[in-house]
């Protein structure tokens, strides 16, 4: 067991005794270049690293104005509300002008900086050095972040780190990689179950008959399909004076603002001004939201307020079994459906009641509705809970990963 020394520095605490210190403004030199997204193409920087920028992901007004990145540079968010947004990029293009990009000084060992940079307790430091009025708006510029101390050992061992940790972690990215792609089959195969249950049913080799609509194709003889109109009215209610704020989102449903803040751990844009113009949503509507042409209808479990730039659909009593809809606004077939209602969806156009009134909805007896409600939610909550434990397993691993690069870059896990 070697003697360890303290490093002065909190995040590393001790290092080996024979190691010096150096500081991230000479290892790195701030990359600046100003570019445009159409000469480069844009990525983002997320908490998986940097990757390439989505086409449905908001776009500043210039887009000329972007930083360019280099394959081997080092980007991360300055802004606290982004914690965890870092990485080495694989990819050449450009970023938003709140990321730092750093461009490694080209030197013997380099390499073993950018593990250091990856560990898990630098991010804590980066934002450390930081300086705002609130958390949402705390940031870190390079003239704070370079004078950031970093572990130095011997240019042989720094190389050595470097070759196991390149062994190590490929280990864990093969098996992050083999869970990901189960995680996505999964996913697959739910979205496979979803389209065919809810516009088929359950029993096999049932008589059909042609529903008159191709977005559903053939559909059992016991069913219709009527106008949706006649199924769900429209909410034109304002918001009640005690009515909570609440946002809409693909990935949690209809939530409270507050909750969505604190599971994405930032801040969302707010409404100050023009508060009469947001609408009231009750627990049991679905919601279109501005998104609802990539991932269908949302189902509020809550009541609230909401933006005006939502629609509002009240199920019609008796005719409307909420949890089957809930399954077939979720469906491949049913979002094509909703797509083809407008041209300009896609360049921004947000959904209203007229497009969905222009998609006919299948219509059955209120118990084989529930009875394909009550399958799916059986068999898609098994797929769930597998996806689950799948993705808690990435998530160990992956944190494991950052602690095993941790040990060895401060050297508390010795290089033999």
């Amino acid at each position: 067991m070697r003697a360890l020394k303290y490093s002065g520095e909190e995040w590393l605490g001790d290092i080996p005794e024979n190691w010096e210190k150096t500081k991230i403004g000479l290892e790195y030199r701030e990359r600046n270049e100003k570019v445009s997204d159409l000469d480069y193409p844009p990525l983002s920087v997320t908490m998986k690293g940097i990757v390439p920028q989505l086409d449905s992901a908001a776009k500043s007004a210039d887009r000329q104005n972007r930083k360019k990145v280099n394959v081997g540079d080092f980007v991360i968010n300055s802004r606290s509300d982004r914690r965890g947004s870092y990485g080495v990029s694989t990819l050449e293009g450009s970023c938003s002008l709140i990321n730092i990009v750093l461009e490694p000084k080209p030197s013997a060992g380099n390499r073993f900086y950018d593990y250091v940079l990856f560990t898990k307790l630098f991010p804590d430091e980066f934002y450390r050095w930081g300086s705002g009025i609130v958390d949402d708006l705390w940031s870190t510029r390079w003239e704070y972040m370079r004078r950031i101390v970093l572990p130095k050992p011997p240019l042989d061992e720094r190389i050595k780190i470097v070759r196991i940790l390149d062994v190590e972690c490929e280990k864990i990215d093969a098996s992050v990689r083999y869970q990901e792609a189960t995680i996505k089959k999964l996913e697959e195969l739910k979205q496979s179950l979803i389209n065919e249950v809810s516009t088929q049913g359950i029993p096999k080799n049932r008589d059909k008959k042609p529903s008159g609509h191709a977005w559903i194709g053939d559909i059992p003889v016991e069913w219709d399909m009527v106008y949706s109109k006649s199924l769900f009215a429209l909410r034109k209610d304002k918001a009640f004076s005690d009515d909570e704020q609440l946002t809409a989102s693909q990935k949690y449903g209809i939530i409270r603002q507050a909750e969505f803040i604190e599971r994405e751990g930032h801040q969302v844009v707010q409404v100050v001004t023009g508060k009469e113009i947001l609408k009231h949503v009750e627990a049991g509507d679905f919601v279109i939201s501005m998104r609802s042409f990539q991932g269908g209808l949302e189902y509020s479990e809550i009541s609230g307020k909401i933006s005006s730039a939502y629609v509002m659909l009240i199920p019609r009593k008796n005719k409307v079994c909420n949890d089957y809809y809930k399954w077939l606004f979720k469906s491949k077939a049913y979002i094509r459906a909703l797509q083809s209602t407008s041209n300009l969806v896609r360049d921004g156009q947000a959904l209203r009641y007229s497009n969905f009134a222009q998609v006919y909805l299948p219509y059955f007896d209120i118990t084989e509705q529930q009875e394909i409600a009550d399958y799916l939610n059986r068999k898609c909550g098994a797929i769930d809970s597998a996806i689950y434990h799948a993705q808690r397993l990435v998530l160990r691993m992956n944190d494991y990963k950052k602690t095993l690069i941790y040990e060895y870059v401060t050297g508390k896990r010795e290089v033999m």
